[in-house]
């Protein structure tokens, strides 16, 4: 089984320190990432109602724009970070919020894009991003199958040529009774257009801990996105949900050992596995040749494997040669 892309989300983490959001690419590396992504839009067109208050979640109580700006990216630092990102061996993307957002990252030569889960219901976007023909990432947080199927159709149909499908919860953090992870296989069985393109199943996790993460990882999901911060006491809008960085290397390890573990379906010794250690057949009781074997009597089934295998029936068979005691049993003949 080929191990998960795992992706670092920088997300708010950086606490609008440039030289912070360079350290979260340094730590994503020595954690073992494979990719770090950013979050790309401007504040003044993520929200057009600036007087509205959050409800609900770990934000409430504050103003939606304000929440905003203060996670903002902005985008100067974009280009410096990718390219600290590409020299430390990490692939760098972005999940674009609009349009424009879509066309700056161009410019900066991205590989992928990626649609957030609050934007899987924006057809347009999503239009515009697969007309660039890259690989694309759709979160499906909160959506319906029939969101999901429409987000991908209308990917695949305008010139995406593979999909990868994040199963995601969206709350902030999310328990992981609500992962619901049996929902990356049905990507794979409901969502295909057969000969030209092909969806692959991952997870965008907003739990804390390694344990969905692996989970994931022993069910087949090819790429887990996970948000680093380098301390949580650091504060900022996504530290509750985030992983410190020992964490994130640690979860690393894990699902990379659960997806090795998947292996294939397959019966017998393996290339690591001894059947020296088995029982067999042992002589407990000097035998003459010519004698009845008999089980209980003579003959014992012990380890290690160096006789006759125990399924072997000693009914109406004498010992060819004389045996003695302690010895495997491995000279008999009928009777």
């Amino acid at each position: 089984m080929t191990a998960p892309f795992i992706v670092a989300e920088m997300s708010a983490n950086h606490l609008g320190s440039l030289a912070r959001a360079h350290a979260i690419v340094d730590a994503a590396a020595d954690a073992g990432a494979d990719a770090v992504k950013l979050q790309t839009w401007s504040p003044d067109t993520m929200c057009i109602d600036t007087n509205f208050v959050l409800q609900h979640g770990p934000w409430a109580g504050r103003r939606l724009v304000d929440l905003y700006r203060e996670a903002f990216t902005p985008w100067e630092w974009h280009a410096e970070l990718f390219d600290h990102a590409r020299q430390r061996g990490l692939v760098p993307f972005s999940a674009a919020f609009d349009c424009a957002a879509v066309d700056f990252l161009e410019t900066l030569g991205v590989d992928r894009h990626k649609v957030a889960s609050f934007e899987l219901v924006d057809l347009p976007l999503i239009r515009h991003m697969a007309s660039k023909g890259k690989p694309m990432i759709l979160s499906t947080g909160m959506a319906t199958q029939k969101e999901v199927a429409d987000a991908y159709c209308i990917a695949i149909a305008s010139g995406a040529p593979h999909v990868t499908l994040l199963t995601c919860t969206s709350a902030y953090p999310a328990d992981a009774a609500d992962a619901n992870l049996k929902r990356m296989t049905w990507g794979l069985s409901t969502i295909r257009d057969g000969e030209k393109h092909w969806t692959s199943p991952g997870l965008s996790d907003h739990t804390m801990g390694i344990g969905v993460a692996c989970a994931a990882a022993a069910l087949g999901a090819t790429m887990i996105e996970k948000h680093l911060t380098l301390s949580r006491a650091d504060g900022g809008p996504d530290a509750g949900f985030s992983m410190e960085p020992a964490e994130f290397a640690q979860m690393v390890v894990e699902c990379r050992r659960a997806a090795a573990a998947i292996g294939e379906v397959r019966y017998g010794p393996g290339p690591n596995e001894s059947t020296e250690l088995r029982r067999s057949l042992w002589v407990s009781k000097d035998i003459k040749a010519g004698e009845p074997l008999v089980l209980g009597v003579n003959v014992v089934t012990a380890r290690p494997a160096l006789g006759a295998p125990p399924s072997m029936s000693l009914q109406g068979k004498v010992a060819l040669l004389d045996q003695k005691a302690g010895t495997p049993l491995n000279a008999w003949s009928n009777a």
